[in-house]
């Protein structure tokens, strides 16, 4: 089989999505790559907060910029078409670590005092760990519509 019948065999999953599916994914996809956008710029820029929660969970500092470097790949894969699902499987991979280290170090709702890191005082509360549940969530959402772009299962899932 020439490259010419094998590319046609595939179909343009983009222009297969439903208007309101397409449209569910985009805004899922700039939503994600937005909270990770602004939670990977805290990490680079080395954010005292940041730096305290990544302490806490004895990652720091090279899984303060791993995690990073890993945000930004998603992002981008997030906002070009043909990678958006690879981007939202990255993400929910990434976002599970997040997740995790709420549910074993860092708590639910972050407790300053508890933690004994005064310097995350700004963080204190569930919002970090309700964007991370965002992001798991609306990257399964994106997988699900966008299914059949996932490589080599992909065509298998979208029948």
């Amino acid at each position: 089989m020439d490259h010419a019948q094998n590319s046609a065999d595939t179909p343009d999953t983009q222009s297969q999505l439903s208007k309101p599916l397409l449209i569910t994914s985009w805004i899922l996809q700039i939503a994600l790559a937005f909270i990770l956008g602004q939670t990977l710029f805290f990490k680079l820029t080395g954010a005292p907060e940041t730096i305290a929660l990544f302490e806490v969970v004895g990652a720091e500092p090279m899984g303060r910029f791993a995690t990073a470097i890993a945000e930004l790949v998603c992002v981008v894969l997030l906002l070009i078409p043909k990678t958006s699902v690879l981007g939202a499987i990255g993400s929910v991979g990434v976002i599970s670590g997040a997740i995790m280290a709420h549910i074993t170090k860092l708590g639910i709702s972050i407790d300053p005092v508890a933690l004994a890191k005064p310097e995350i005082a700004p963080l204190e509360g569930p919002s970090l760990f309700v964007m991370a549940v965002i992001v798991f969530v609306g990257g399964l959402v994106i997988i699900a519509i966008r299914r059949a772009q996932i490589p080599i299962i992909g065509p298998k899932l979208a029948k």
